[in-house]
């Protein structure tokens, strides 16, 4: 149906791909494209504690306070991204401090997610400023990225980054095989509500490109897509980092020359490349190729 229309009405077409005037639209995204590349590092690192700890769903609860933050600071008139941190940086502390458990972190996040679009929708109805700036913190904005922005967001990655350093031998003991983890002396209770910290930094850094909706695109499935053709630690974070990157980058590049939001070209892209590695993964594994875990030491 979709196609069909596109083909009676050619300017459908054009409101998805358009490249008039595309090298002189690319300068007024520069912060953007910097930005998205960082954002791709980041996310593509974070993804794999994502996958191996099995926190997806903690990632959708976080961006859900993370847009109720961003959206009472945009009310009050104050940065969307001090906003944003804040409500990601509570949701991370209620889901780290109540959710030990996955079955008590599945439920502290099934409460948190309606509150917090709830409120965001609250507080997004009494602004009374560009709608632009509203649907913008749900789907993205290619343009939203602003110098002080800029600043911002390199500084949080540098903060993340750090973190992961200090934490990646342990925490992919602990996601490994928790049990064994705490035997050998691994903080494994002391992890999880450190990881969630980073992890609600790198989702309040992502809606800013992305938006609330379809963060889930760059924080989770570049992991699953490298998890699907390899099982070795450092070619799966290359690969990774590498999906995230050019699904943001590349999806900013789509949108420069639509006036649509960035997120459809994200998502997309994104689903592509998991898709084609799963179908890379199933046939390698009919030709008797088995993915094998590699031993972690700690």
């Amino acid at each position: 149906m979709i196609l069909a229309a596109s083909a009676a009405d050619p300017s459908i077409i054009k409101q998805i791909f358009n490249f008039e005037d595309y090298a002189a639209l690319l300068s007024l995204v520069r912060n953007s494209i910097i930005a998205g590349a960082v954002l791709g590092v980041v996310c593509g690192l974070v993804s794999l504690f994502v996958m191996r700890r099995d926190l997806p769903f903690a990632v959708h609860g976080i961006s859900e306070l993370s847009f109720a933050g961003a959206a009472g600071a945009l009310l009050i008139g104050v940065n969307v991204v001090i906003g944003s941190l804040a409500g990601s940086l509570l949701a991370a502390l209620a889901i780290g401090a109540l959710g030990v458990k996955a079955r008590d972190r599945n439920s502290v996040i099934g409460v948190l997610m309606p509150f917090g679009l709830g409120l965001g929708v609250l507080f997004l109805g009494l602004y009374k400023g560009r709608s632009g700036n509203k649907f913008g913190l749900l789907t993205g904005q290619i343009v939203a990225i602003d110098t002080p922005q800029l600043s911002w967001l390199i500084g949080i990655s540098i903060v993340v980054l750090i973190s992961l350093m200090v934490l990646w031998r342990p925490l992919t003991f602990a996601s490994l095989d928790a049990e064994v983890a705490a035997a050998r002396g691994v903080p494994v209770r002391a992890l999880a509500p450190a990881f969630m910290l980073v992890l609600g930094l790198t989702v309040a850094m992502s809606i800013q490109i992305v938006g609330a909706l379809l963060v889930l695109s760059i924080v989770c499935t570049p992991a699953a897509a490298a998890m699907r053709v390899t099982a070795t630690p450092w070619l799966t974070a290359v690969l990774s980092v590498g999906f995230a990157t050019v699904s943001v980058v590349g999806g900013i590049m789509l949108a420069l020359g639509s006036a649509l939001p960035i997120s459809p070209y994200i998502t997309t892209i994104s689903f592509s490349i998991y898709v084609l590695c799963r179908v890379i993964g199933t046939v390698r594994e009919r030709r008797g190729w088995q993915r094998r875990p590699a031993a972690v030491t700690y």
